[in-house]
């Protein structure tokens, strides 16, 4: 599970205690320093890129505000690159997809992100699908941050079975029943879809302008 600064935090921990209960994570970053989220909290690496030579059997990107950045880090791209050709499953939540388009990881692939950043992920040559999990061969990609957990679960039906899913499903007492019907814009009211466009600011243009820049 890929670390990087401005990480949305629970991107990171919704799969990890999902797939945690049945195998073992590894949080990779280039030390072992730790790394601070876009909230503050900060999260201490297990393994550094150097350290991680053998295949992977998941490649997992979470995504956040330090998206953009994390697109022109080269030492990022380098390891996601590498890790790529070998990694069982290459996967991400959010708009941590946008990151593995950026390493050339999903050109031709059916993928999902947040719904505010559907622009970006169509500029890396991805195909994007408005869904909560999507699984194109070895690629499967979560949406907006909540969907980590439904992607944990959808991973862990592909890497054990639906029994070890349904399992996790409990233990983790996943029964979501939201007190309110705004978790999509399509759900939304205009209002509310206006003032949480207002908070995300440029991110999908920065990640564009990213793309075409320097890709």
């Amino acid at each position: 599970m890929l670390l990087y600064p401005g990480l949305t935090f629970l991107d990171l921990v919704g799969p990890q205690t999902v797939l945690s209960i049945f195998g073992k994570t590894m949080l990779l970053w280039k030390s072992l320093d730790p790394v601070r989220t876009e909230s503050g909290n900060t999260v201490n690496p297990t393994t550094t890129f150097d350290e991680c030579t053998d295949a992977l059997d998941v490649l997992f990107v979470p995504g956040g505000y330090g998206t953009n950045d994390a697109m022109q880090d080269e030492e990022i791209l380098a390891f996601l690159k590498r890790a790529g050709t070998s990694a069982r499953y290459i996967t991400s939540v959010c708009s941590g997809s946008i990151l593995l388009g950026m390493a050339g990881l999903l050109d031709g692939y059916k993928a999902a992100t947040h719904w505010a950043c559907y622009g970006a992920l169509a500029e890396t040559g991805a195909i994007p699908v408005h869904e909560r999990v999507v699984i194109d061969r070895n690629r499967i990609t979560g949406g907006g941050v909540t969907a980590g957990i439904d992607f944990g679960l959808k991973l862990l039906a592909e890497l054990c079975d639906e029994k070890a899913a349904q399992t996790a499903q409990l233990i983790v007492e996943y029964d979501p029943a939201p007190p309110f019907s705004a978790g999509t814009p399509d759900r939304a009211t205009p209002e509310v879809v206006d003032a949480a466009k207002l908070l995300l600011g440029t991110m999908d243009n920065d990640m564009i302008g990213t793309l075409r820049t320097r890709r």
